[in-house]
């Protein structure tokens, strides 16, 4: 009989399929709160409460390290978008407070990951610059600028990955027109503020 062999193989195949399935599912899941977590980390940094922002940071990684457990082989992939997520708080964080941004290695993630985030940090830093120029710390956004062109200018070469690191070269287009965008504005209040200084020595 020449199916012998096959109804052994197809059970054996259909019970590690499903053992990958379910823990699909259960990254799937599980890795949502994860992103929820970064994300009112994130809500909490530009509310300027560090200190939320770095709890729910603290809880993210938490359950990070403990998802990526179940994160083996192709199943890696479903741990970029949380990952990704977790690098893009914990830089905003870094920055705000004038630290260094920390290394992939640091934060105990997949190259993808970290490449991703930081670009998605960058859209962050335009929102941070924008507020920073609201209240008139000039100076402050100036400095936020200086890091978010930076990391630009650092990341922009990543287009030619972009079969290796999906969405790479979108976030890049996106993130040059961002800091032009940004740029301009700087400029624009640089100006301002040196016409209100003139204008006032005139009054005197």
């Amino acid at each position: 009989m020449t199916l012998k062999n096959v109804k052994p193989s197809l059970n054996k195949i259909s019970k590690t399929l499903g053992n990958v399935q379910d823990s699909r599912e259960f990254l799937l899941k599980n890795t949502r709160e994860i992103i929820v977590l970064c994300s009112r980390s994130i809500i909490a940094i530009h509310k300027n409460d560090t200190k939320t922002g770095k709890n729910n940071l603290k809880k993210a990684e938490s359950l990070l390290k403990k998802y990526k457990k179940k994160a083996t082989g192709d199943l890696r992939r479903y741990i970029i978008t949380p990952e990704q997520e977790f690098v893009e708080a914990a830089c905003l964080i870094a920055i705000v407070e004038k630290k260094e941004i920390p290394s992939d290695k640091k934060l105990g993630v997949m190259p993808e990951s970290y490449v991703l985030g930081l670009l998605d940090c960058i859209g962050e830093l335009k929102r941070m610059v924008f507020d920073k120029i609201r209240i008139g710390e000039i100076e402050e956004a100036t400095r936020v600028f200086e890091v978010m062109e930076n990391l630009y200018l650092q990341l922009y070469t990543f287009s030619m990955y972009d079969k290796v690191v999906k969405e790479a070269r979108r976030k890049i287009d996106v993130n040059r027109i961002l800091v032009d965008d940004v740029r301009s504005a700087i400029t624009e209040e640089k100006r301002r503020t040196e016409l209100i200084k003139t204008l006032k020595k005139f009054e005197k």
